[in-house]
């Protein structure tokens, strides 16, 4: 387990999800370093980052890997220019993946948001703000849910919920529960 940053709140490596690239952790207040603060910082304050972008990095040294999905080629882009003018971020390795462009796609996102959001019950409030703490990832009709949740409870009903959403090909949960290390 990496302990850096879910920007949403996390972060963890390996191949298997964001949750085991860039998702993994983030207890509020584990930043390391002031570094990874401002990391943190500047990629959520990004202009286009939303709920359908997950973007993590790994701070090794003085070089910065960021891993991720957004839905704009522009925000992996700008992602990869704001973290450069970070004071102690030497080299930026970019390996954020941008998702392609698909209607079918776009449906999905806002079909799963719309259920999640809307008629998930106390789902609503992980929505809330401008840096929600779930993410809707979908790739070629296959959502992934990252991020953190406060109870296995609200995992469980995400998944279940997410699920129902027509026109989707599987569902991978990568909710993570506060306070439990993976």
């Amino acid at each position: 387990m990496l302990n850096k940053l879910f920007l949403l709140i996390a972060i963890s490596v390996g191949i298997g999800g964001l949750a085991d690239t860039a998702f993994a952790q983030l207890e509020m207040n584990s930043f390391n370093s002031k570094t990874e603060r401002k990391v943190r910082s500047e990629i959520l304050t990004l202009p286009y980052y939303g709920v359908f972008d997950a973007i993590g990095y790994k701070l090794d040294g003085n070089t910065l890997t960021l891993s991720g999905f957004v839905v704009r080629p522009t925000t992996k882009e700008s992602a990869g220019n704001v973290v450069e003018d970070v004071e102690g971020v030497e080299r930026v390795i970019n390996n954020i993946e941008v998702l392609p462009l698909s209607p079918a796609d776009d449906r999905i996102r806002l079909r799963t948001l719309n259920r999640l959001a809307n008629r998930g019950g106390s789902l609503f409030y992980y929505f809330l703000g401008t840096n929600p703490s779930i993410r809707i990832i979908v790739n070629n009709g296959r959502i992934r849910l990252e991020g953190f949740v406060n109870n296995k409870a609200d995992s469980d009903l995400a998944n279940i919920l997410t699920r129902g959403v027509t026109g989707t090909f599987g569902v991978t949960n990568n909710l993570q529960i506060l306070g439990e290390r993976r």
